[in-house]
């Protein structure tokens, strides 16, 4: 039996870790954590930057990494207490981005500012129990390379993005978005598609 094993078996064993990995209640790893455990667990590749005032709520326990070349500007929050968060190379994470797991973004992305996605989901159905004291659930959010995501834009967990896709300011992505497209509103709505055969974008009809 593995170390991690025994302590997700072990239901005090891991309340123990779990308190002195991140303060009772709160999101943020202790600072011990961030310094002398998280450099050994996480791949932050050479010429990366990450800025000094994002909030990086990573964990050991969960996988973050962060491709050569790409950038996560001030102000944005990353937390992979749930799920791994994977960003590829020579991508640029804009201001004040929120990205909980399970995230993964791929190669040559464009994530303007104010952008939300998260990868987690509160359950609710008990009604006898506050949300916050019920379950959560996960679905992975995929961003496949060379996207462009506007603005404000929200995407859902469970949402795949593909490769070469825009999606515009403020759009609301609840389903997934084939290659080549553009996606604009709320709910998100394909208007665009590449035509390999003409080589032009065409409108798609409603």
């Amino acid at each position: 039996m593995s170390f991690v094993h025994t302590i997700k078996s072990n239901p005090g064993l891991k309340k123990l870790v779990h308190w002195m990995l991140i303060p009772r209640g709160q999101a943020r790893p202790r600072v011990w954590v961030k310094w002398f455990v998280n450099p050994f667990f996480h791949q932050v590749e050479r010429g990366s930057t990450i800025r000094w005032n994002t909030r990086m709520d990573v964990l050991p326990f969960n996988m973050f990494a962060l491709g050569t070349g790409s950038t996560i500007e001030d102000f944005s929050t990353v937390n992979n207490g749930v799920g791994d968060v994977r960003i590829g190379k020579h991508s640029r994470v804009g201001m004040a981005n929120v990205i909980i797991g399970p995230v993964q973004i791929g190669n040559n992305v464009i994530l303007a500012q104010n952008i939300v996605m998260s990868g987690l989901n509160h359950s609710y159905e008990d009604i006898n129990l506050p949300i916050h004291k019920q379950p959560v659930t996960t679905a992975p959010i995929v961003i496949e390379d060379e996207c462009w995501i506007g603005a404000n834009a929200v995407v859902t967990a469970g949402v795949t993005i593909g490769k070469h896709s825009v999606v515009a300011a403020g759009a609301v992505v609840t389903k997934s978005i084939p290659p080549y497209s553009i996606a604009v509103g709320n709910p998100a709505r394909i208007i665009k598609q590449y035509d390999s055969e003409s080589k032009t974008w065409k409108k798609v009809s409603a």
